[in-house]
């Protein structure tokens, strides 16, 4: 319950303090008087989109402070999840301030919150219904959440969207699988083709190198094989420098045997006839072991001519045709794991359509059930607000799937008996869309716990007896929670727990609103001047006296 409201430099209010009680409290004011800035600063202290030209002109900020008692359980969840901690009396308190630099600053008991947060938080504590909500009676997209409220199916919603939005991921995946296939598919046996290619081609990093060299070796063969014989012959053969430095070696050992001075160059020469021995067997079994043989030649220039052709085909560098190979792999891989996907998905979906028709099932019998209850506590409500005539009828047509259902609903009447019903927006004028609205809203009022409802002027086209019906009921909704009115109706006037009358003056080249809460006397007046539309006699406030004790007692008796 909103017990408090506190407003500086918002439009033409430069300071005000509102105090509420449970009940009906109502604001009434002459036209322009600011009666629409009251709720305008009530949507920004809930987190409502608003403007820096709410700002009071001269002023640098705007604030608002609202107090309320009994937030509820919705809300305590929702500062328990934030970290709010509750004040030791249990009161809430939301502030919001606007600068003119454009900077909004949020607190919740004095802890800093974000704007998203602060409006989860004001859902849950007021209602407004404004004069302007009877354009959604125009609108019959929106005529199917009136029946879903009625019908608590959140929960059911909840989970069709998740379902359908999974649903229609899957399709999205799989057409595009699906043309990706189709031109994979187009491409299969070309890439078949270049996989057995390269494969067949067994290329090897090195391998074109290794072959020139062996190309050039064997071109090369008889000069190499000359060269290996005469070094042979002039190392190991009879006259060669091996004998020779072993007839040397012996010669100096035999000397050294009586001169010793010849021992260093005799171990000397032993040495270097060893290393040419074994040199000269190295250059025999090089000899021996060449293999010049031409055939291998034309071997060689046919695998040559196998990779260049390669090479030009799928890459230069034997690293670019490997990594080419691996890449067609991946590629035809993928058409082998694409189909698989596809028949994976085709799966899913089958499981997610069937699914979505047993909860689009479940989801239109929800609301085939609350619009017949709907339907009758309307017409029910109706009746007392004098339109006992009017036949309510909740029109449901099937659809295709979408993210809300299967169903259609519009909602339509018959203002006379013997018409058939027809759309609201084609029948309906704009006092029968206030007194429907606040019908639906009545009916509608025990689906939250939300403490305050505020209508602002939900009146407009009414008066006569439908206008003291719906003073009587928004009396009967305030028994149950608090009810705020703006209104341009003395009868609800009339029936107001708290009366707060709001006025504009302008001094000192300014306009000022003030905000005061009316005495009995001051109720009266006020009363009288709301019928008579200018200068009140005494007369008129004698009679809205009588009003004021009338709608007291028709108060009293509908508890």
């Amino acid at each position: 319950m909103l017990t408090g409201l506190k407003i500086e430099n918002i439009a033409v209010i430069e300071s005000a303090e509102l105090e509420f009680d449970s009940g009906l409290n109502v604001l009434t004011g002459e036209t322009g008087a600011g009666k629409s800035i009251i709720i305008d600063s009530i949507n920004a202290v809930l987190g409502e989109r608003t403007s820096r030209e709410l700002i009071r002109t001269g002023a640098e900020s705007a604030r608002v402070f609202a107090s309320f008692a009994d937030a509820g359980k919705a809300v305590e969840a929702v500062l328990k999840r934030n970290d709010i901690e509750p004040q030791p009396d249990g009161t809430l308190v939301l502030s919001r301030s606007l600068s003119a630099s454009g900077r909004n600053s949020c607190r919740v008991n004095g802890c800093p919150v974000t704007v998203s947060v602060l409006r989860e938080i004001g859902s849950g504590l007021i209602n407004i219904h404004g004069q302007h909500d009877g354009q959604a009676l125009l609108m019959p997209e929106r005529h199917c959440g009136f029946i879903d409220s009625l019908a608590e199916n959140s929960a059911l919603r909840a989970e069709y969207k998740a379902v359908f939005t999974q649903l229609v991921a899957v399709k999205r995946k799989l057409d595009s699988l699906y043309d990706s296939r189709d031109e994979k598919e187009a491409n299969r046996s070309f890439l078949d083709f270049q996989i057995n290619e390269l494969t067949a081609a067994d290329v090897h990093i090195g391998e074109r190198e290794a072959l020139n060299k062996e190309k050039e070796l064997l071109l090369n063969g008889s000069k190499v094989m000359k060269a290996l014989g005469g070094a042979y012959a002039a190392l190991g053969g009879e006259s060669g420098v091996a004998v020779g430095a072993e007839e040397c070696a012996a010669l100096l050992e035999s000397a050294a045997k009586f001169y010793p001075e010849a021992e260093e160059a005799a171990k000397t020469m032993r040495g270097l006839a060893y290393e040419l021995a074994d040199c000269a067997a190295g250059v025999r079994d090089l000899a021996e072991g060449f293999e010049y043989n031409p055939e291998r030649l034309s071997q060689i220039d046919e695998r040559l001519d196998a990779l260049y052709r390669i090479s030009m085909k799928y890459g230069a560098r034997e690293e670019d045709i490997l990594a080419k190979l691996e890449s067609l792999k991946k590629e035809r891989a993928e058409i082998e794991i694409s189909g698989e996907l596809i028949a994976e998905l085709e799966q899913e979906l089958y499981a997610l359509s069937d699914k979505i028709k047993i909860l689009s099932a479940r989801l239109t019998e929800s609301r085939m059930k609350a619009a017949a209850e709907f339907e009758k506590r309307v017409a029910e409500e109706l009746e007392f607000l004098d339109m006992p005539k009017v036949r309510f009828v909740v029109d449901r047509k099937p659809t295709a799937l979408t993210s809300k259902g299967a169903d259609s609903v519009e909602f339509l009447i018959s203002a006379n008996p013997g018409q058939e019903p027809r759309p609201i927006a084609k029948t309906a004028s704009g006092g029968e869309l206030s007194r429907i609205m606040l019908a639906i809203k009545n009916v509608l009022s025990d689906k939250d716990d939300v403490g305050t409802l505020i209508f602002d002027e939900i009146d407009t086209g009414v008066s006569g007896s439908a206008a003291e019906k719906i003073a009587l009921k928004l009396s009967q909704v305030s028994r149950g929670r608090q009810v705020i009115c703006v209104t341009h109706l003395a009868r609800i006037a009339a029936q107001a727990d708290r009366h707060m009358k709001i006025e504009k003056t302008v001094r000192d080249g300014g306009t000022f609103t003030r905000v005061s809460p009316l005495s009995f006397d001051e109720r009266a007046a006020e009363i009288a001047r709301i019928t008579a539309g200018g200068s009140v006699t005494a007369l008129q406030i004698e009679t809205a006296k009588e009003m004021l004790i009338n709608a007291q007692k028709a108060a009293e008796d509908m508890r």
